[in-house]
């Protein structure tokens, strides 16, 4: 699925994943003011993107736990054109099968391993927001934001302890 929301203005991009049914209130604060949410999978519940949706519009891919018939309109990849940067949205890293650079990708998100990370390779950025959701094991809880502008794009990682 690909979606086209390009203009010249700054967008700033929530970007959440692994939720597993439950949204933290420190999530929908860390999330609010933002232009549009990305939810990277296994969303748990419809009712997570209900209350996301409260915030701001959502787009959402399916994970590897979504099941159901609410689960199954969701994609299992996104691509959206935003502020002149190519973003790319698949829940599983491991499962991207494309040439990033190639296509003119500039932001590959993804969620799953609930580790949050940023790294840049050549002109992409991989960013995984970790996990928003029930903690796992030691891992952190947290959210990301994304600030496009002009094809050039800036990540912050939001820890929600």
């Amino acid at each position: 699925m690909e979606e086209q929301l390009d203009d010249h203005r700054t967008w700033t991009v929530g970007v959440i994943s692994d939720t597993h049914g439950v949204l933290r209130n420190e999530a929908v604060d860390a999330l609010r003011g933002v232009d549009l949410i990305v939810h990277a999978g296994d969303v748990g519940e419809p009712e997570v993107l209900e209350q996301l949706r409260a915030v701001a519009p959502v787009m959402a891919v399916r994970g590897n736990n979504d099941h159901g018939a609410w689960a199954t309109v969701l994609p299992r990849t996104l691509m959206v054109l935003l502020g002149g940067a190519l973003i790319y949205v698949i829940h599983n890293r491991a499962e991207l099968d494309l040439p990033v650079e190639e296509e003119g990708i500039a932001v590959v998100i993804s969620g799953h391993s609930h580790q949050p990370s940023m790294e840049r390779a050549g002109e992409v950025v991989y960013l995984n927001p970790g996990s928003a959701g029930p903690r796992r094991f030691s891992l952190p809880v947290g959210v990301a934001r994304l600030a496009i502008r002009g094809g050039t794009t800036e990540v912050e990682l939001v820890d929600l302890a």
